[in-house]
């Protein structure tokens, strides 16, 4: 693959985050699971190749339980990425967790139906750990990058994933919110998972957009509110991942590496 069609780093940009690298060259990727979201725009920030696709598409034509989230796997692996960084916009599920404030996830709980989450269909029967979703490797680079940038951060939390594109009942809400969990999304199921089952690294970033409807008083969320938090954040979020690809040794071995190793029978 041409030296200009290569990266080391991934960057999937969440709902309102449509750009990151500048002078990118962008390109349309073919993959054997169609088109992904976007073309793909390749760069350098901090010296390192940084491979860049907004999951939703620039113009957010694709809701969460829409995205072909296979291509946009398979595009970034096609390009060598090893390490992706997803960022997204969240709400809180608890009072502590503040909006503004941002949460590097270690566990996931999948409340999604009917999306297409896997590579490996068959004839040889794969199955993948996914016991710790996220990088080991990549969390802690993370959250020591947002707390050095005196972001309000929670080195780990529970996110819970629902279908979309509708928010949740009050019920709903309580519900996840009796289980402890901390953060509510619709995008980081299969996403995660899938990366890997390709066995590239992943981490999350969730950017608190609002309080979810299960807090006592709290009034239902708005997508426009949700796009409105997450722009006056984007400047942020962009120093955090610009600071987060320069600490990252691109060829240094990870667990991730070896996902498939006794994954097969």
């Amino acid at each position: 693959m041409a030296d200009d069609l290569r990266a080391d780093i991934g960057v999937f940009g969440g709902s309102g985050f449509y750009s990151l690298i500048d002078n990118a060259r962008e390109h349309w990727m073919e993959t054997p699971y169609g088109a992904p979201s976007d073309k793909v725009a390749l760069g350098e920030i901090a010296g390192r190749r940084v491979a860049f696709l907004p999951r939703h598409g620039k113009d957010h034509r694709f809701p969460p339980q829409s995205i072909n989230y296979r291509a946009n796997l398979a595009a970034m692996k096609q390009l060598g990425v090893k390490w992706i960084i997803g960022p997204t916009a969240c709400g809180s599920l608890k009072e502590s967790v503040r909006p503004g404030s941002m949460v590097v996830c270690d566990q996931l709980v999948d409340r999604t139906s009917g999306r297409k989450d896997t590579f490996y269909d068959g004839p040889i029967t794969t199955h993948v750990s996914f016991a710790d979703p996220y990088c080991p490797t990549l969390r802690p680079i993370a959250a020591d990058v947002l707390k050095s940038l005196r972001i309000e951060t929670h080195d780990r939390g529970t996110v819970v994933v629902i279908q979309g594109p509708r928010f949740s009942t009050r019920s709903e809400s309580k519900w996840f919110q009796s289980q402890g969990w901390e953060v509510i999304n619709m995008t980081q199921y299969p996403e995660a998972y899938l990366a890997r089952e390709l066995e590239m690294c992943y981490v999350n970033i969730s950017l608190i957009t609002d309080y979810d409807v299960g807090l006592e008083g709290m009034p239902p969320v708005s997508h426009h509110e949700v796009i409105e938090v997450f722009q006056r954040n984007n400047e942020r979020v962009k120093a955090a991942i610009g600071r987060i690809v320069e600490k990252i040794a691109v060829d240094a071995d990870c667990s991730c590496r070896h996902a498939l190793g006794g994954a097969r029978f």
